[in-house]
């Protein structure tokens, strides 16, 4: 549909070319546009109607007087289950934050949630078999837990901002939710509004990177720098290359389906993939609301040194014959 829409704007009213980099680049530009922001406003309005399901009020009863190993475990089990973008996954962490359950703990969910649900690893079996979506799945929690003691080991509490603390101890009174289903839908209107408010400059951006590469970068440059699994700067670029859009596991598949086709290292394009469901600006500025700077830049090297390991670790270890 989104495709259909943006050949209709491109090609047929503007009468651009396909086969030219300025008309390739502006289709996908406008196709990514209208889908992006299309989920994105879906999703969170979705996920604001079932948030009273998985209130952090409830984790954090369920996760208290549990060792924290168990209950990071548990935060990235909630994550793999919970089929949301980095940028719809971060409300819930942030009420996490507020409702006292630890910092690193709320992390391990953070980084589990986007690059892991069960609609992402079924289409990834059946575009790279069912081998390398097990090996992806487990790269995934195990980057999800050694994140979250990281930032555990860091003591990246003194990084959470002040009001943070003021709620736990009850000197702000968190107003209580309206469980009805209007009071609900005006909840999920109200925090599509607000993060919508936040992003959408930050969006345009990536989604205006995307466009020059998928227009302007030649096919043989990508085979040629990205396609050999011996390159090793290929996958620390893959990583660099996906901070800046916005998608989810989910989204980003049949892009890394795109440059496995090219020739692209399997380590490589699953770095890439990594990379754009986890990590993006949009995040960083929603988790800015309640941790400052250092946190934020601990989690990006922490996320990002993890994503370029499974890469090379892929690229050495995976034979090509997996694929199918």
């Amino acid at each position: 549909m989104f495709d259909a829409l943006a050949n209709l704007i491109v090609y047929d009213l503007l009468g651009l070319s396909p086969e030219t980099a300025f008309g390739a680049a502006l289709q996908f530009f406008v196709m990514d546009i209208a889908k992006i922001f299309a989920l994105l406003v879906i999703v969170i309005y979705v996920m604001g109607l079932l948030r009273a399901l998985f209130t952090p009020e409830r984790v954090r009863a369920y996760v208290r007087g549990k060792p924290k190993w168990l209950a990071r475990i548990l935060a990235i089990l909630l994550g793999a289950v919970t089929p949301f973008c980095s940028c719809s996954s971060v409300p819930l962490f942030i009420g996490f934050v507020e409702a006292g359950v630890p910092l690193g703990v709320t992390f391990s969910f953070l980084i589990a949630s986007p690059m892991i649900n069960e609609v992402a690893v079924v289409i990834l079996i059946g575009i790279l078999g069912w081998e390398i979506a097990l090996l992806y799945v487990l790269a995934g929690l195990i980057v999800a837990y050694i994140g979250g003691v990281i930032m555990d080991t860091a003591r990246s509490e003194r990084w959470v901002e002040e009001y943070v603390w003021k709620i736990q101890m009850g000197e702000v009174a968190a107003a209580e939710p309206d469980r009805s289903l209007l009071g609900r839908h005006r909840y999920a209107m109200g925090e599509v509004r607000e993060i919508v408010r936040r992003i959408w400059k930050w969006i345009i951006a990536g989604i205006a990177i995307g466009a020059l590469f998928h227009g302007y970068v030649p096919e043989a440059w990508v085979v040629e720098n990205l396609g050999s699994g011996n390159n090793w700067l290929a996958v620390p670029m893959a990583v660099i290359l996906g901070v800046p859009l916005y998608s989810n596991a989910t989204g980003v598949i049949p892009v890394a389906e795109a440059m496995l086709g090219k020739g692209v290292a399997v380590g490589t394009t699953l770095a890439f993939m990594m990379s754009v469901a986890a990590l993006s600006v949009p995040e960083l500025l929603i988790l800015r609301k309640v941790v400052r700077w250092p946190a934020l830049g601990l989690f990006v090297v922490i996320l990002s040194a993890a994503f370029i390991l499974v890469g090379w670790g892929f690229n050495l270890f995976i034979p090509e014959e997996i694929l199918p």
